[in-house]
């Protein structure tokens, strides 16, 4: 009788793929897709993050003009809106492979309640534009004294 080498993880590798399969026959998507610039949609990283000042909100936005970057602060909702243009003196033929996304991109993100726009910051440096929402006064507990009759 011959000994049989029992490997473990063949068995999920091969139900891997079996489920790669499924996916890609149920929603129609080949390997052609994948180089189609057309595909692209393209949305700006972020970190948000706690600082001694307050909440710091940094986004990359590598080949992005600083003039191409907008902030705005409405209804207790900072919007961020920008467009990363592609070099004009690259024809579309003349690309051999095309994986960076261009156009314009939009994120917005909901803010406390007491959060002063005015006193929002934001810099941008080396492609990382950084929006620092400084920490909201704590309203203090007034006390209020009264006369008795």
């Amino acid at each position: 009788m011959a000994l049989i080498r029992w490997e473990p993880f063949r068995d999920v590798a091969v139900l891997q793929n079996r489920i790669n399969r499924m996916f890609e026959e149920s929603f129609g998507r080949n390997r052609d897709m994948e180089d189609d610039a057309d595909q692209c949609a393209w949305q700006p990283p972020v970190d948000i993050y706690e600082s001694v000042n307050g909440i710091v909100l940094a986004a990359e936005l590598p080949g992005v003009k600083k003039e191409n970057v907008f902030v705005e602060v409405k209804d207790n909702v900072l919007t961020l809106k920008g467009e990363r243009v592609a070099d004009p003196a690259i024809k579309e033929e003349d690309y051999f492979r095309k994986e960076r996304c261009f156009g314009t991109f939009q994120r917005s993100f909901t803010l406390q309640q007491n959060v002063q726009p005015d006193l929002i910051k934001a810099t941008f440096k080396d492609g990382v534009l950084e929006i620092e929402i400084p920490r909201p006064e704590e309203e203090k507990p007034r006390q209020i004294s009264v006369d008795i009759d």
